[in-house]
């Protein structure tokens, strides 16, 4: 999408009430890597000023492709300029492919994952605004101080995944929130008392149809596109309803959707009036 694509898309779903809008953190499209991809980080910057009320935030931004220090400082600064509208999404950038493609680190699952615990540790220390020294395995600071400080004190962090041994231990120390990928719903259950105090947020890719009669056809077109994601959902608004329902009984209090079709205007105003009410009174 163009740049104007993406801020009519925001300013509607902005228009309609809905909570936050979320972007990638890929230096090439999965899967489509010769396509035009705008950077994700730049692309939430832009928005900031154009924007009022929506929340912006990544799912998740890749660890590796940030120093801890320049991450902070990235962060408390949008966070200053969206007075208070940001979100910080992190992973430890689960996609070696990618990372091996453009030289960023060879280092396996393990050693990224104990890198992203010392970003954690130094993202919490930046947004104090005191000086502060940190020695670890893979990032030394010396009298480092970030200034600005988030406009809050501190700025919510989402965490992503569902790796028992990597991920959930991380999400269980630091994070504000957990994300449940799409891939990994059907074990919200057992996953989420490892989750700690973690919120709990979900991923689903969905499809929606305004009535029965085109169930079928959008079901076809969200499978061609997302339908190795899991999770998928394809309905008429009540189904997608009812199926966010009986998640926020489980405990999820947000959901981040990937619409099949891209989040076209009538798409998000259906969802926007006949799903959003719904969820929302659930959640509460």
């Amino acid at each position: 999408m163009s740049i104007d694509q993406i801020e009519e898309i925001v300013r509607g779903a902005e228009s309609l009430g809905f909570h936050s809008v979320w972007f990638m953190d890929h230096l090439a499209p999965p899967g489509l890597a010769d396509a035009d991809s705008l950077e994700g980080w730049t692309v939430a910057a832009a928005l900031a000023r154009r924007t009022e009320r929506i929340r912006l935030g990544h799912l998740v931004l890749a660890d590796p492709l940030r120093h801890p220090a320049v991450l902070a400082k990235m962060a408390a600064t949008l966070d200053v300029i969206t007075e208070g509208r940001f979100d910080l999404g992190l992973g430890w950038g689960s996609s070696p492919d990618e990372l091996r493609r453009y030289g960023i680190t060879t280092g396996g699952a393990r050693e990224r994952a104990l890198r992203m615990a010392e970003t954690l540790e130094i993202l919490n220390r930046m947004f104090t605004g005191q000086p502060f020294s940190f020695r670890g395995r893979y990032h030394t600071l010396e009298d480092a101080i970030g200034r600005p400080t988030p406009t809050w004190g501190r700025i919510p962090i989402h965490i992503g995944g569902s790796g028992s041994k990597l991920t959930m231990p991380l999400v269980r120390r630091y994070a504000d929130w957990w994300n449940c990928p799409s891939y990994a719903t059907d074990q919200l259950i057992s996953l989420r008392e490892q989750a700690g105090s973690a919120r709990i947020s979900v991923q689903h890719p969905v499809g929606m149809a305004t009535n029965r009669r085109r169930v079928d056809e959008v079901a076809s077109e969200a499978h061609r596109r997302f339908g190795d994601w899991g999770g998928l959902i394809c309905g008429t608004p009540q189904d997608v309803t009812e199926r966010f329902v009986d998640e926020a009984r489980l405990g999820a209090e947000m959901f981040i959707i990937q619409f099949s079709d891209f989040a076209t205007p009538g798409t998000l105003r259906l969802f926007a009036r006949e799903v959003m009410p719904a969820v929302r009174a659930a959640v509460r």
